[in-house]
């Protein structure tokens, strides 16, 4: 035990470590990983589905997406277009309306406060477009 006086008459503890129980639990502990490593090396054969996949011709036609931008300054744009906000409201709630829907694109400036981009959001929400989007950069190779 490392606490035992020893041989000293002083009563200073041993400073030497008895390393015989450390050994001991190494030594369980190899004996049963390499028990155990063989059992979980056993592999189970399965027999897969083989996938057919079948190339479609027919391709769906893409619907062009309505574009909304936000300046810093609060200037909306509906597809490059300067517009106001019940056009855009207007333009929202016909999309709504076509199946599918198209795709709702908020496009900001950098320095565009998040506050006019919700603002925005919530309309097309409230006009009942369920595809809404950020246009983002991305980032440049080797960043």
């Amino acid at each position: 035990m490392g606490a035992s006086v020893g041989n000293k008459e002083d009563g200073a503890p041993m400073a030497e470590i008895n390393v015989t129980p450390l050994v001991d639990v190494m030594l369980v502990l190899l004996i049963i990983f390499m028990i155990t490593t063989p059992l979980m090396n056993h592999k189970v054969k399965v027999q897969l589905p083989q996938a057919v996949v079948e190339k479609k011709e027919e391709k769906k036609q893409q619907i062009p997406p309505v574009t909304i931008t936000v300046t810093e300054a609060g200037e909306l744009f509906l597809n490059d277009e300067p517009a106001t906000r019940q056009a855009i409201e207007s333009r929202l709630s016909v999309e709504a309306q076509k199946t599918p829907q198209p795709p709702v694109q908020i496009r900001g400036d950098k320095t565009t406060p998040y506050r006019l981009i919700n603002e925005v959001v919530k309309v097309a929400q409230a006009q009942g477009m369920a595809k809404v989007g950020f246009v983002t950069t991305p980032p440049k190779k080797g960043q």
